[in-house]
This record gives C-alpha cells, structure tokens and sequence, in this order.
C-alpha cells in the first residue's frame, strides 16, 4: 500500500532533470497543429474516457509554455492517453475502487492532467483543489485544503513536490495519504482490467475556489460534462482551424472544464501560461495569442482584461508587438462583466487588430458544470441601461435624479439548455422583469457531494436555483446581481461566511459581530468590505483594531479592504434572528447605519 510523502525533488529541479516522452527539450519544438484528419466530433462521447480516447487519434494537443510565453513543452493527446492509463493502473493496483475521492491540487502541467485523466478511466472521482497564493500564508493554505479534504473525504491527496511540506501536512490532519505527483508516477503500473463507467456515474467532483469554511463540492457526471462541452463548442461554433491559449487556473471550473475538458473533448489544440506567470506578467497572454499562428479562442474574466489595457496604456509600441486579428472569441464569463473595461481594451489594442466584435459574455457556475449562456460569436457586449431602483426593488425617491446601471447581455441559454426567470411565487417572468435566475438541462449537476439538504434547496423538479438575479428579453440573459451573498472580486469567490468566521477568531467578538460584503470603491472597482460591532472606546485602541481587523481579512482574501467599525447591536437581523447582510449593505450605503469616525 503506498506511503506518505516525503519532500522529495523541488519541481523546478525535477522539470529539468526528466526525461520523457512528454518533454521535448530540441530548440525546434513545434506546438501540436490546429487541424487534423479525421472528422470533428462535438463531445458527442458516452464518457469522457471516450473523448479522450478519440482525441488521441489526432496529432492535438496541450502546449506549456514559460513565464515569458515561450514554448517549453508539448503534450499531445496521445501521450496523455498513454500517461493517464499508467495512471489509472497505478490507482486500481493500489485498490483506489470507483468512487473513490483523488484530491489533486492542481498545477497547470501535465502531471495535473494525466493524474486527473487517469483517475477518471479508473472510476475515480478526481477532486481538483487549488496552489497557495502569493498571500496568507502556509498556515493559511493548509487550513483551506484541510477543510476541502474533509469535505471530500479522499483516499489520497497529490499535490507538486514544491509544496511537499504543506501537502503533507494537509494529508495528515485529513488522515489520508500525502504524496507528490512525482511519487505517485514513479510507481508501478501493472496491467490489470479497468472500470467501465456509465454515462450516469460521476466523473468528478468541483469545489468553489471561495469555498473554504462551508465547502460544496458540485458532483458532475459524465453525461452532464459531455453535453455541457458540447455547449461549448456548438455555441462558440468551433470549427477545424480554431486554437486557445489559456492562464486560467485548473481548480476553478472555467480554467478547468472551459480550458482544458473542453479542448479534449472537441479535439482543439491549446496553449498554456500559467496562472501565476500571467499575475506576474500579465501581456505574455497577448503574446502568446500573437505569436501561436491560428489562435482564435481565449476566455478571461473582466480583470484579466483590464490589468492588460492598464499594463499597456503607457506604451505606445501595441500594433508592433502584438497581433489580435485572429482572436475572434475573446471570452468574459466568472464575475460581472464591466462594460468601461472592456471598452478600454478595446481602445487599448484596435492598433493591434483587436475587434470589438470578438467579445463573447457569458454566464455560468459549477452547479451547471459550467455554461448557461453565451454570446452568439461576433455580436459583441450589448448593453442595456437599468435604473437602480429597478435592480434593488427600491421605490424611485422623484425628488433625485434617475441613476442608470449599464447591465451586459450574458447571451442566450446553450444548447439542450432551458433558463427562466421566477418570482419570489415561483412563477416565469415576462421579458424584463427582474427576478431569480432558474436553469435546467442534463448538465445541470447531480448533487453537492454528501450534502442532500443543500441539494434538495436548490435542485427543484430539475431546476436549479442560480440565487443570481437577472431578466430575459427576446431570449437573451441579462444578469443584475449576483448569488445572494457571494462576494465575487477579480474573478474569484469570498464567502462572506468565510471572512467574518476569520474576523471571530480575533480577541473580543462573537458570532454575528461581523456583516461582510462588496463595495464599489471610488475608482469603479470592487472591495470587500467588513462592518464590526465595535466595543471599545479609546480612540487609538480603535484605530489598532480596525487595523487588525484588515490585516485578517487581507489573509483571507490577498486584498485591502474597506473596515467600518459600528456601534454593538446596530447589524440587523432577519425575523428569525440571523445577520441580513444584504440589509447591513443597504444601510450602509444609504447612510442609515453609521460608523465610527476614525483617524486615517
């Protein structure tokens, strides 16, 4: 039976000393091609095993490239297919039976994907969890995988060797096995009879990349990645001549099921820079779409675009070094889409051939593997303008003047997919009226993992709540608001619980002394932002708190936030006596809840 890890070789040695079939170190390396020979099919497969099997016909494949964009290695699926067998032996030799829970934290390489593979021609469930970040430390990060682990109660936990000691640690507080990729694929693959899965059975399980104190892990089967993909591809009418190039994480489900799922299961060759090498060099994105001959098709949410048109907006060189006249699927989905964002890429590079045109929004979550809706190609971002009253169900004080919201088209339900829009009766809505967004369709997920109170809440008769509020007009999707609760910034997901539950470990405060939310700061954007029920009086004591208070929250969430500290008892509370945050939001901001006036 296997071990625990060891902290064995630190990835970046072990990237230099392999040799494999799936490195190529020659100066010449060429990326897998765009078209291949035999005929297209659009994740039209009875498990995604299958898909993967047909896509190791082609010559296609995934391409990782290093922190400046440049070619480092090819896989092609071929040589995935061969990897993520090896795999699957290893996993059944070592009795891992079908259902059985495989956390990967999930590195975007090509071990990440062989050892997700494999665990699904095992019958396996792989569980994606997310790298450390750059903020909050390894205690931090080991918290987070610890309650995801527990969540998912694996057999095993993989993770890169480089983060041997907080994998390991993870493992342990679980009582699973730790190992590293490396580890885990030096061991034996004997021949022996792997499981045939049913369209039906789960194929893998999908956590919220905000999802830490109170984790859901979204089961979706086979038939519903498969008829999700083929969403995809139907909707984004790919064709034989499309590529992507992708930075987007594989923990997350458009980085994961968009970016890499996707591409396996319509056969499209793609390119990889990793997540943190576009954080720390955010235009190696547009070099790589400039410099792979055919790419068309690359996803983002809003900040990817916008730090971008930022980064370049100095520069006066865009049409020389970069050409963006063959992206015509630049995609926007994963937090609300700003239009003056995207306006300013727009204005950003036109010099380099970008269209307006190739803008694709869309909307999605994990409880519908991914997509809901999406733009038909080259109709860009439309835009409808709401008056905010309309969007909060507020009452219009006649005495001021109207203030308008632009609310981007999201686009139109993909295929074998159904969206309505119900009110609080749980009745359809006519075009443009505002209420909750409901889907339904066979991507719609199976369940939350061993959590059937939570699956009853929001699965009704094949409906899924969304919680996200939006309308319809003439079949296309316009989203208004997001989750309830959800604090969505950059593209990633706070739980509100999740910052007010870090705030309550502090000295002094008990549960229900903390309301967390988004704001829009001064500049447009978005910030969490903390009220606390605040109960000392030294001025300068309250001054180190609230500064404490920041630091905590910036542990949790890698931003500055916005803290007010408020007198005891001012958050209210709903009639059976729990914290109404969207409430302590609207009372904040209209001024009816008032903090106390500190130093700067």
């Amino acid at each position: 039976m296997l071990g625990s890890s060891a902290a064995g070789i630190k990835a970046h040695e072990w990237d230099q000393q392999r040799v494999s079939h799936t490195i190529m170190t020659d100066a010449a390396i060429k990326p897998t091609p765009n078209t291949c020979a035999i005929p297209r099919r659009y994740s039209d497969f009875a498990t995604f095993g299958d898909a993967l099997d047909y896509a190791a016909k082609t010559a296609k494949g995934l391409n990782f490239h290093d922190p400046r964009g440049n070619l480092a290695q090819v896989y092609t699926y071929a040589d995935l297919r061969e990897d993520a067998l090896a795999a699957a032996r290893r996993l059944v030799s070592q009795n891992f039976r079908p259902g059985t829970r495989i956390a990967l934290v999930a590195e975007t390489g090509s071990d990440f994907a062989a050892l997700f593979c494999g665990a699904v021609y095992a019958s396996a469930w792989p569980v994606p969890l997310p790298l450390p970040t750059s903020f909050g430390g390894k205690d931090n990060y080991i918290d987070q995988l610890s309650v995801q682990l527990s969540s998912s109660d694996p057999a095993i936990l993989l993770y890169p060797a480089e983060i041997a000691e907080m994998g390991a640690a993870a493992a342990n507080r679980q009582g699973c096995i730790g190992m590293s990729y490396e580890e885990f694929l030096a061991l034996d693959a004997p021949d022996c009879e792997l499981p045939s899965p049913a369209p039906e059975d789960i194929c893998y399980l999908q956590y919220s990349s905000g999802s830490t104190r109170f984790p859901h892990g979204v089961a979706v089967t086979h038939q519903s990645l498969l008829n999700n993909l083929a969403g995809h591809a139907h909707g984004m009418e790919i064709d034989g001549e499309d590529r992507c190039v992708s930075w987007l994480p594989w923990y997350h489900d458009m980085g994961l099921v968009g970016c890499l799922l996707s591409p396996i299961a319509n056969q499209v060759s793609v390119d990889y820079l990793k997540t943190e090498d576009f954080a720390r060099r955010p235009l190696a994105w547009l070099d790589m779409i400039s410099r792979n001959p055919g790419t068309t098709l690359s996803y983002s949410p809003t900040f990817g675009y916008d730090i971008c048109a930022r980064r370049i907006s100095s520069q006066s060189n865009v049409a020389e070094r970069f050409d963006l006249s063959r992206w015509r699927v630049a995609g926007n989905g994963a937090d609300m889409i700003r239009p003056d964002v995207m306006q300013g890429f727009v204005n950003a590079f036109a010099d380099a051939g970008f269209s307006a045109s190739a803008f694709l929004p869309s909307y999605g979550l994990a409880e519908a593997t991914l997509a809901v809706t999406l733009m038909p190609p080259g109709e860009g971002i439309r835009v409808e303008l709401v008056e905010e009253e309309r969007l909060s169900g507020a009452l219009r004080d006649l005495s001021r003047p109207a203030r308008y919201r632009a609310i981007v088209n999201c686009g139109k339900p993909v295929r074998d997919m159904a969206v309505e829009i119900r009110g609080e009766n749980g009745l359809a809505r006519a075009d443009h009226q505002i209420g909750k967004v409901w889907c339904k369709g066979q991507s719609v997920m199976h369940s939350y993992f061993r959590d059937p109170e939570a699956t009853e809440a929001c699965l009704v008769d094949g409906w899924l709540d969304t919680g996200d509020m939006g309308y319809m007009a003439d079949g296309y999707l316009f989203i208004v608001g997001r989750a309830k609760d959800m604090i969505i910034i950059n593209g990633k997901n706070h739980w509100p619980q999740d910052i007010e539950w870090a705030v309550e470990q502090l000295p002094g405060f008990n549960h229900g002394d903390i309301a967390a939310f988004s704001v829009e700061t001064e500049n447009g954007e978005e910030a969490p932002a903390v009220l606390v029920h605040c109960r000392v009086s030294d001025p300068a004591k309250r001054v180190e708190l609230r500064e404490m208070i920041r630091d905590k929250v910036r542990s949790v969430t890698g931003m500055n936030c916005v803290v007010e500290l408020v007198p005891p008892r001012t958050l209210p509370r709903t009639s059976s006596g729990k914290l109404s945050r969207a409430k302590a939001k609207t009372l904040y901001l209209s001024g009816e809840i008032e903090p106390y006036q500190l130093a700067a």
